[in-house]
């Protein structure tokens, strides 16, 4: 008899310990919170302002701004060893640079 209540309790165990695996488990990005109406996450899809300014800035701009903003540009001003330039980016993942 020991046995057979042995082997039913490490039955019962198994059982309850896998419940949590068959839940249905939440999505990753949301991190419990509602998602907030208005914001666009363009780093996903596009080129940010920020992201811009700082790989004009690594390249060599100083005094790095963003002048212009279009649905397929990004325009960054700045000061090289030269004189004042600009960096022209297009509005994609990874902002790659147009012209210089």
């Amino acid at each position: 008899m020991t046995h057979f209540l042995a082997k039913v309790s490490f039955a019962a165990l198994i059982a309850l310990a896998s419940i949590p695996f068959a839940a249905p488990n939440a999505s990753a990005s949301e991190w419990g919170r509602p998602p907030v109406a208005g914001v666009q996450y363009r780093d996903v899809y596009g080129c940010l302002p920020v992201q811009a300014v700082r790989k004009a800035r690594f390249a060599g701009l100083r005094y790095a701004r963003v002048t212009s903003v279009t649905p397929r540009r990004v325009v960054v001003s700045g000061r090289n060893y030269r004189g004042w330039d600009q960096m022209v980016f297009a509005n994609g993942r990874g902002c790659p640079l147009i012209r210089r």
